[in-house]
């Protein structure tokens, strides 16, 4: 194998999002859209530099229009300072940008290893852009735990996590990643790395994916999906992909022989002929009524108690004045307000972080107007019917309000799970049992002080 530049690279283009440029790449013009979500140090054009890689994106790009990019902070997108990388909520907001300006309405998402939590929670939360799900040597929660073992042990992670810290420049985890590779791609992948990401924006991702944990998004993914894992992958093993299958309504598993990683590695025929069967079936196109969302209720302390001191015209002014604070941060950060409580509201979010980011915003205005409200936040499946919102998981985000002092804000264990690399702050208020859910739920408060909106 040699590392030549491929004669012609694609054209690089630019998506905006949130004023922050991602880079993309658009190969060939079949009927299907297919993008792409890559993994941990990817370049665009450093890419079609390994043969290997070129002929297994020209082999996707046979079949389908395959849309290509570098995430935020990553490869040719914009670079942003480590502390800034962002969490895996902001890049669904960067993939959505990148599909709006390639102009795909809906798409194939293939999710290799890093990239396969984002193609899942993207597809949890916007089945309608969704045609399908392909997910590759990936897994929904990086590290095991004692509720969930079909993951990397946290010392496997850690020694992972020291090559980066103390290597970086070098061709880190090759042997792990694809076995009996040669001295071509060992400077390959070393350049790559180099070309991909500074030394700290390496080791701030490295601490982001080992917070990543989507299991609670599992449920709530509807669209046609096949999870593709090899045996013998000893960086991300097999027995995580089973577990997507188990948890993944009506996913299809094939497994491949081979101890290789990188999809494009060992027998890449096999894999390719996998997702090209699967992409190009038959689609229904039917789009399902159920989404991942993140649901936040908010309510005023005391509401009974202001209304009869300031009397009804009083009350009912400073109430109007709130509705409209209300009304105008869910707005600004993204929501939709479903229904208005009377005293309070309960709102929809395509993400926690941003639901959080707005309460925060709202409460500190309303303390202008001398009202202290407190706050409920969940992300679960819900079902949408007429614009409303229906599930448990709303029901949960209610408990957790009432579980809230005067201006703060409660919220469940799977929105800090989900949050992680938002910036937010997480304090654990204990475990409680909420009234009709059941089991245990472990609370969070989420710290003011520490948050900008």
């Amino acid at each position: 194998m040699t590392s030549t530049p491929f004669p012609s690279v694609p054209a690089i283009r630019y998506a905006d999002s949130g004023g922050i440029s991602i880079a993309f790449q658009v190969v060939g013009d079949g009927p299907i859209d297919v993008v792409m979500v890559p993994g941990f140090g990817s370049h665009l054009e450093r890419a079609w530099e390994l043969p290997r890689l070129a002929h297994f994106y020209h082999r996707l790009s046979s079949f389908s229009r395959l849309i290509l990019l570098d995430k935020r902070g990553t490869g040719l997108s914009d670079r942003v300072s480590p502390e800034a990388l962002p969490g895996i909520e902001q890049r669904k907001d960067d993939l959505k940008a990148v599909m709006d300006a390639a102009g795909i309405e809906r798409a194939s998402l293939v999710g290799h290893s890093d990239g396969g939590p984002l193609a899942m929670l993207f597809a949890a939360t916007y089945p309608g852009r969704v045609e399908n799900l392909v997910l590759i040597n990936t897994y929904a929660k990086r590290l095991s735990s004692p509720d969930h073992a079909p993951a990397l042990s946290p010392e496997f992670f850690g020694d992972f996590a020291t090559q980066v810290a103390e290597h970086w420049g070098e061709p880190i985890a090759a042997d792990l990643l694809a076995p009996g590779s040669d001295a071509d791609f060992r400077r390959w992948w070393a350049a790559n790395l180099r070309a991909s990401m500074s030394p700290a924006a390496a080791r701030a991702m490295v601490a982001m994916n080992a917070a990543i944990d989507v299991r609670e998004a599992l449920p709530a993914i509807h669209v046609p999906t096949l999870v593709i894992h090899r045996i013998g992958d000893a960086a991300t093993p097999v027995e995580g992909g089973r577990f997507l299958a188990e948890h993944i309504e009506g996913a299809t598993l094939v497994e491949l022989p081979g101890p290789e990683h990188f999809p494009w590695m060992g027998d890449a025929e096999s894999l390719l002929v996998a997702i090209e069967g699967f992409v190009t079936g038959e689609r229904s196109g039917s789009v399902s009524n159920q989404a991942l969302a993140s649901m936040l209720f908010t309510d005023i302390v005391s509401s009974t108690e202001k209304a009869a001191r300031l009397g009804d015209r009083e009350w009912g002014s400073l109430l109007k004045t709130h509705d409209g604070i209300v009304a105008s941060e869910v707005s600004r950060h993204e929501g939709r307000e479903v229904k208005n409580t009377g005293d309070g509201s309960l709102s929809v979010f395509e993400g926690p972080a941003r639901a959080a980011r707005c309460f925060l915003s709202i409460a500190s205005q309303v303390e202008e107007i001398g009202i202290s409200i407190r706050g409920g936040l969940h992300t679960s499946e819900v079902e949408v019917v007429n614009g409303d919102v229906r599930g448990l998981g709303v029901h949960i985000a209610a408990r957790l309000m009432a579980l809230a002092s005067p201006g703060e804000l409660i919220v469940s264990s799977v929105v800090r799970d989900l949050s992680m690399g938002s910036g937010l702050e997480f304090t654990e208020r204990g475990h409680h049992t909420l009234k009709g859910v059941p089991g245990e739920w472990l609370a969070y408060g989420v710290e003011r002080q520490r948050v900008v909106s």
